[in-house]
């Protein structure tokens, strides 16, 4: 396993030929580019009318691939009813499929323990993952990249088995209104 300190995304995505897919099984993430925004959600304040750099950063990175022709995807596993968190990311998804994400929820309880990795994780081209590292304090902490044929297989089958169950962003917002 090799650890990528820092922000190793741009060049994971960078590398990828066909398709990177996000596994994320966290009710709430303390990203420090996410704490304004989601406090100004959780005190019934308007959004920014402008994405700060953070989100720039992200868009530009997701747009490269997406015109190179990779697939960007996640599943989100949630608990429900949602953490004030995934509240927050619901109405701040749409960004993410405006830049070509492909975005797919999974209720916790629709899938078996054994079927949700517990562990996030970006899978490239289903045979590199990395896994996402963060610090004590639930931030961001870079990556721990891995292409052993046992734990890309792993990944691999929980993210068919999960896609299969997962609902589109659009449908899965529609639903919580």
């Amino acid at each position: 396993m090799e650890l990528k300190p820092s922000s190793p995304w741009p060049e994971l995505f960078g590398r990828a030929q066909r398709s990177a897919i996000h596994v994320e099984v966290r009710d709430s993430y303390a990203v420090p580019a996410e704490s304004e925004p989601f406090r100004r959600f959780l005190a019934g304040e308007p959004r920014e009318a402008e994405p700060d750099s953070y989100w720039q950063a992200w868009a530009d990175v997701v747009k490269d691939a997406t015109g190179r022709g990779i697939t960007v995807s996640r599943i989100r596993v949630v608990s429900e009813p949602l953490s004030d968190y995934h509240r927050w990311l619901l109405t701040e998804t749409g960004d993410n499929i405006d830049i070509g994400e492909d975005i797919r929820y999974l209720p916790r309880h629709f899938a078996s323990a054994d079927e949700v990795p517990t562990d996030d994780a970006w899978v490239f081209d289903g045979n590199t993952v990395a896994f996402n590292l963060v610090d004590s304090h639930g931030s961001p902490a870079g990556a721990a990249v891995t292409a052993d044929p046992g734990v890309v297989a792993y990944y691999r089958h929980a993210i068919d088995r999960m896609w299969s169950m997962a609902t589109p962003y659009a449908d899965y917002n529609s639903g919580q209104r």
